[in-house]
């Protein structure tokens, strides 16, 4: 038997049928070669044509992984739909991975180093997500519901039977509250069974991760059988392998989150009603029941029972002990609220908003803002601690653990600044006339941005980019904005549900159920951001028509053969192509941080609105204010539909082949990365995509020599974020079958995106690191990019493999025969091209020479 070659091909992000990855063309009346399933099942699986032969000297293997974000239809589209709803997740999860300088082997990763402090901040930021999740679902449940929507009228507007609310037994002391929190736990624990589910992508391992020794011996004395250091951090053996990480950092998320949503309501009632006798002996173990959730979560995000990844680990002690604890707080905060009001304070029904306002609007109350005390109060210093605690993974990520004194104490002055103008403090001065915490709020966040202005840390090792616009994003602010992004997109839900169940029990009435102070100005902030992002797509738009008119003056420059009208138009299609391959790989990080600048300044001033305290008047407006209240208005209702829009789009990512190429991208990007941060996240399609094609990889190349599967060798043939899997497979194979394989990338994102977003894996030195790989004893780099200038999505990798440049179109006017213009393929389409083919040839013939078989246990 011949010796043969494989070419493995792993399509990108727009799920492209085996059929189209294996090339065929349909034939009139439908008798032409299919693709043929050979490996794996209906979700993964590899596919070749039925025309192929045992003898072909090139085979062609096609890797179809898009099921695992795709699916079938109905069922998955409405799944994904819902996992678009835990967007802000996916972001915050992937600021973990943005971090620069992230060590190769995560045991050598210490907690006071600046890494291991941005992963802790981060892991905090992530756990105050969830917080900020059961806070809002508390306000629906506990203060919307329970407390401000006291009467029949309001009920009413509710699907069920929840009448029974407004009277009797129910309406009196704190009973309703305690039905209140029973929707933050209910959502609360369908999200753990959700997120329980989600985990066999982690469960569904081909091969055990290989056992890592407890330390590892210089280079030179490293036995046969064991492999060599890691220099990237994507060779973890365990990097894929996470199942036990989650799992416990789930139970951790949401004892934490339940604990948050049970101290809403406790705290309310212990301020307006203080405990004393059997409340109190109930009350206090209680808090600190609760207290003790908060304050063992905020340690362990830090410790190695979370950040290390093992594989598939019990709970653990941690877990065990959460899970007690927050049942005992549950449990004391229910039979608080159960209890009758105490003789300490006044009855809780003195806070309530009065009954019957759709009737008697007049009625003395019924205008006035009779929230859940102390709820507001809440929302709005949770939302301020988010953004000093954005600007901390900020300064530290860029100018190292030296810079957070800026937001350090920009946190520490406005607890006390608060203290001074409330109560003074001791050994100060009196606080002035008419000073407020809002006012304070603004100087104590520019001082902690401060920290964002310094200059960034020195590296041990200088890393010179892979070209122009490959250095790191956003001047190493890249987690801050990530995150930044998932925080406002938390908000914006926030905001919307607050806003349209307060509108829905509203009805047609007077307005009596109020959405906390913040949704107000969250409206605003989105209204002016949709403004912000509408001159952004302005400023886009005309850079596009700057570089198309450059574009198309080179294409139609003095000394080209291009006369008739059908030349110049053919050139001005060519150039927009080029005009969007500049722009998306020159100008879109920039773009992106301006809009976060802009965001920065709009979160301050929403942090400070909403610590203010006062509800803007419900009197008719007039003036600039009536401008303010209507764009306030405006902005809640679009919030309010954005949770459907959000979710309508990841509807149609799948079914659109437009809105896949533009949205899907993100979605895909953000779900390659595994859950190390936030466990509730949507799954890692990775986490399967990776080993899989690692397995087959290597039986493939394993089989005995005449077996008539056998391959001589691989041609691992990526296409977009394709390239990405095959490169962190790449990583994680060992060297003796790495040694005959060549890798083909085309539509690569290693460099301008990975590559700055994420440098710890993709940047310069740990790009070089995957070209070392693959250096054959010889010096030849195994790896071969192809590229068109055409391509909104891939460039150059330059980073020690050969670069071909494919020509796109192939022609202006049509030759051999045919009637219509060469397509240009920008994209798409690159194994069909001259130099592809050309290539594959001479990489197939290299393949095929006959070599010593490496020893076995060597890398």
């Amino acid at each position: 038997m011949g010796e043969r070659v494989l070419e493995l091909r792993v399509h990108g992000v727009s799920n492209t049928p085996p059929d189209q990855t294996l090339g065929l063309r349909a034939e009139p009346g439908g008798n032409g070669p299919q693709p043929a399933l050979v490996a794996g099942g209906r979700v993964t699986g590899f596919y070749r044509s039925t025309a192929a032969g045992p003898d072909d000297p090139i085979a062609v293997e096609a890797y179809s992984w898009g099921q695992l974000t795709s699916g079938a239809r109905t069922a998955r589209d409405v799944e994904r739909a819902l996992w678009t709803l835990l967007l802000p997740f996916t972001l915050a999860n992937v600021a973990l991975h943005a971090r620069p300088e992230i060590p190769p082997d995560p045991d050598r990763e210490r907690w006071a180093s600046r890494s291991g402090i941005a992963a802790w901040l981060i892991r905090l930021f992530c756990l105050s997500l969830t917080a900020t999740l059961a806070i809002t679902m508390t306000g629906v449940g506990v203060d919307l519901i329970a407390w401000q929507c006291v009467d029949q009228d309001c009920l009413r507007h509710l699907p069920g039977p929840w009448e029974f609310l407004g009277h009797g037994w129910w309406r009196a002391d704190a009973h309703a509250l305690a039905v209140g929190l029973l929707l933050p736990l209910a959502v609360l624990a369908g999200l753990g069974m959700v997120a329980w589910r989600t985990y066999q992508y982690e469960a569904e391992m081909p091969a055990p991760p290989r056992p890592r020794p407890a330390r590892r011996p210089t280079e030179a004395a490293l036995p046969a059988d064991q492999p060599p250091p890691l220099a990237n951090p994507l060779q973890d053996p365990t990097f894929w392998c996470g199942e036990g990480q989650l799992r416990r950092a789930a139970v951790l998320h949401l004892c934490t989150a339940a604990a948050v949503a049970a101290s809403v309501p406790l705290a309310a009632v212990l301020v307006m009603d203080p405990p004393r006798g059997v409340r109190a002996a109930v009350a206090w173990p209680t808090v600190a029941a609760l207290a003790a959730v908060v304050g063992t979560a905020v340690v362990a995000v830090g410790r190695p029972y979370l950040t290390r990844r093992r594989g598939d680990t019990p709970l653990g002690r941690w877990s065990t002990a959460v899970g007690v604890l927050v049942g005992l707080g549950l449990t004391g905060t229910f039979v608080l609220l159960m209890m009758p009001d105490g003789p300490a304070g006044r009855p809780l029904s003195e806070f309530r908003p009065p009954a019957g306002c759709a009737r008697a609007p007049d009625t003395p109350g019924c205008l006035a803002d009779r929230s859940l005390p102390g709820y507001d109060t809440t929302v709005a210093w949770l939302a301020t601690y988010q953004v000093l605690l954005l600007i901390a993974i900020g300064t530290v990520t860029r100018s190292g653990r030296q810079a957070l004194l800026a937001p350090v104490a920009g946190a520490a002055l406005l607890p006390l600044g608060v203290g001074w103008t409330e109560g003074g403090l001791p050994g100060a001065p009196a606080a002035p006339d008419g000073l407020e915490t809002w006012m304070l709020a603004v100087p104590a966040i520019a001082v902690a941005a401060t920290g964002l202005l310094l200059p960034p840390a020195r590296t041990d090792a200088e890393q010179q980019p892979l070209g122009p616009h490959t250095g790191l994003a956003w001047g190493g602010r890249g987690p801050a904005l990530i995150a930044g992004a998932g925080w406002m997109m938390a908000i914006a839900y926030s905001a919307g549900l607050l806003h349209l169940v307060a509108g829905r029990l509203d009805g047609a009435g007077p307005e009596r159920v109020r959405p906390p102070l913040a949704v107000y100005w969250a409206g605003l902030a989105f209204a002016v951001a949709l403004l912000v992002l509408a001159g952004t797509g302005i400023r886009a738009g005309l850079l596009f028509q700057e570089l198309r008119r450059r574009e198309y003056a080179t294409l139609t420059a003095p000394g080209t053969v291009h006369h008739s009208a059908h030349d110049l138009r053919r050139c001005r299609d060519v150039s927009a192509y080029r005009a969007l391959h500049r722009l998306v790989g020159e100008h879109a990080v920039w773009l992106v941080g301006c809009c976060a600048t802009v965001a920065v300044v709009l979160a301050t001033l929403c942090c400070a609105a909403a610590l203010s305290g006062s509800h803007p008047s419900p009197e008719p407006a007039t003036g600039w204010q009536a401008v303010v209240h209507t764009v306030a208005d405006v902005g809640d209702m679009m919030l309010g539909w954005l949770p459907a829009v959000i979710a309508g789009l990841g509807l149609l990512v799948y079914r659109n082949d437009t809105v896949r190429r533009s949205v899907g991208v993100v979605w895909d990007i953000g779900t390659f990365w595994p859950r190390a941060a936030h466990p509730l996240a949507p799954p890692s399609y990775a986490e399967r995509a990776v080993p899989e094609l690692q397995t087959r990889v290597a039986g493939l190349l394993a089989l005995a020599e005449h077996d008539p599967r056998r391959m001589d060798g691989v041609i691992l043939s990526g296409h977009s974020q394709g390239t990405v899997i095959c490169a962190a497979m790449l990583l994680q194979l060992p060297a003796r079958w790495r040694r005959r394989i060549w890798f083909f990338s085309y539509g690569c994102q290693l460099t301008r995106l990975y590559g700055r977003i994420f440098p710890a894996y993709f940047g310069p030195d740990r790009l070089r690191v995957l070209a070392g790989t693959l250096t054959w004893p010889d010096g030849c780099v195994a790896w071969t990019n192809f590229w068109r200038p055409t391509d909104p999505l891939g460039w150059q990798v330059t980073a020690g493999e050969r670069d071909v440049p494919v020509t796109d179109p192939e022609a202006l006017h049509p030759s051999g025969g045919e009637v219509a213009d060469p397509p240009i393929r920008n994209h798409s389409g690159y194994p069909e091209a001259v130099e592809f083919h050309r290539e594959r040839a001479v990489v197939a013939r290299l393949l095929r020479r006959t070599v010593p078989s490496p020893r076995q246990g060597v890398g």
